[in-house]
């Protein structure tokens, strides 16, 4: 059983004390949070979505409810230190040893977390971070165990842990990617894991495995060198989504969650020669569609029968962000080879709404910042801005109802971001791979509240749920507080 500490307890009396006065920040968390949930999700009863109560504040995917990365309704830590070695510690209300080394996300339903890992047998696993443009795969092909944990989500404490596979990993990664980039998917009944070549699987809530499949060898590439997978499988009611860009086989299908049958599969080939983005599930009540990021085209299809609805031509030649919809609008980031733009799409788009050359505008597109996307983290839209954060530590602004830019400043050394950014109570929470999370202000004035340590590097996306925020690091889970 992992060996989990508690830095600061709960203060259970101080929660009673203000329960009355949170009750409409709640109601504001759930208008939030219902605005990214498909239509069809939100026309049911609460008890029939989510199967437990709204106060849960589930996060059940790669960047929570929606997609969209956003957990408001209450309070949120400014400042913390998680790093013994910078200082006495604070606001860490528990940390938790995570073995092996992956990237996947942690996910929360009810009162559990789950997290997705790889675990070399022969050692531990090595992880370059930072800002560098040489390209080569870490040395690290040998005896590999993919693992789910579950923790409770009060006190850190290991639940269960299951072995998926063990054996040697199908495809190279690069030397700052993992075997496991992949999040995990509920419904709040089941539990589903994507980790490319080797394998999709179903367990139910308690670890129990309900099936599992092997889709082949899945090498997402770059000029024939691997990179791992990392598009997270996507859901909605009984369909799994699943994006494998294999620049040899690049395909999309989709499963029943119920069983594992696959609904339909269609080839990618000439459209996209890569991607590493999930996709993201919308329904606006006329349709849904599956949006996926990709080069040297974007594109949405039709979830029941997996045609294409429109095809937009991207930009950067490596499209890692993930789209989805805020306000009313698809967003689609990418980067690399000369171009990164943002877009700002409507879901109604039909056709080819490829941009004509110079132009940032057309019925479909409502606007694009042909050079204000992000290479690897996907943004964040919050109270009337959307935020992106780069690589090269650089932090971008822009009103998100006109795409003007507000600012674009540099974070400072050492500030380079892998995870995407996630929001609530008024900031936005900007983790670096060094393991220094920035705290900024919500508006259109840059306003660092605060730089805090995680003490381990930290590339995959928080989890945000009842005020607490929950950090996966290259070796531990930490709930701030």
């Amino acid at each position: 059983m992992t060996k989990s500490t508690t830095e600061r307890p709960q203060d259970s009396s101080s929660r009673l004390e203000t329960q009355d006065s949170r009750l409409s920040s709640r109601r504001s968390f759930l208008a939030t949070s219902l605005m990214g949930i498909p239509a069809a999700l939100i026309a049911m009863p609460a008890a029939a979505r989510f199967g437990t109560p709204p106060e849960a504040q589930n996060w059940p995917g790669f960047r929570g409810p929606g997609g969209q990365g956003i957990a408001d309704g209450y309070p949120t830590r400014v400042a913390w230190n998680a790093d013994a070695s910078a200082g006495k510690v604070s606001g860490v209300l528990w940390r938790a040893e995570i073995p092996g080394l992956a990237h996947s996300s942690p996910i929360v339903w009810g009162d559990r977390i789950y997290v997705g890992t790889a675990v070399r047998l022969s050692g531990k696993a090595s992880l370059r971070i930072g800002y560098y443009g040489d390209v080569k795969p870490a040395q690290d092909n040998d005896e590999q165990k993919w693992m789910i944990l579950c923790f409770d989500k009060k006190s850190g404490k290991r639940l269960w842990e299951r072995i998926l596979r063990t054996g040697k990993p199908a495809t190279e990664r690069h030397e700052k990617s993992t075997h496991a980039n992949t999040t995990l998917v509920t419904d709040g009944r089941r539990l589903v894991a994507f980790f490319g070549s080797e394998g999709l699987y179903c367990f139910d809530l308690d670890g129990k495995l309900l099936w599992k499949k092997d889709l082949g060898v899945i090498n997402n590439s770059w000029h024939g060198i691997g990179w791992g997978y990392s598009s997270s499988p996507a859901l909605y009611k009984d369909h799994i989504v699943l994006l494998c860009d294999d620049p040899k086989d690049p395909f999309m299908a989709a499963f029943q969650l119920s069983n594992g049958n696959q609904l339909w599969k269609v080839s990618r080939k000439d459209l996209c020669q890569g991607s590493w983005g999930t996709p993201f599930i919308y329904n606006d009540g006329q349709r849904t569609q599956v949006i996926t990021n990709g080069w040297p085209y974007i594109l949405s299809y039709d979830l029941e029968t997996g045609k294409e609805i429109w095809r937009l031509r991207g930009g950067g030649d490596i499209p890692i962000p993930t789209p989805f919809v805020a306000d009313g609008l698809i967003v689609v980031s990418n980067a690399h080879g000369g171009k990164a733009p943002l877009f700002a799409i409507r879901p109604s788009a039909q056709g080819d709404i490829s941009l004509a050359e110079g132009s940032t505008s057309n019925q479909s597109v409502v606007w694009c910042a042909p050079n204000g996307g992000s290479y690897i983290s996907t943004p964040v839209v919050y109270r009337g801005y959307i935020y992106l954060a780069n690589h090269n530590g650089v932090l971008r602004c822009f009103d998100f109802k006109t795409g003007n830019k507000m600012y674009e400043e540099r974070m400072g050394v050492d500030s380079s971001c892998s995870a995407s950014l996630v929001a609530a109570d008024g900031k936005v929470y900007c983790p670096t791979e060094q393991g220094t999370v920035h705290v900024i202000k919500a508006g259109p004035a840059l306003e660092v509240l605060a730089k805090n340590e995680l003490g381990e590097p930290c590339l995959a996306t928080p989890a945000i749920s009842q005020g607490i925020i929950y950090f996966r690091t290259a070796g531990s889970l930490i709930a701030i507080q």
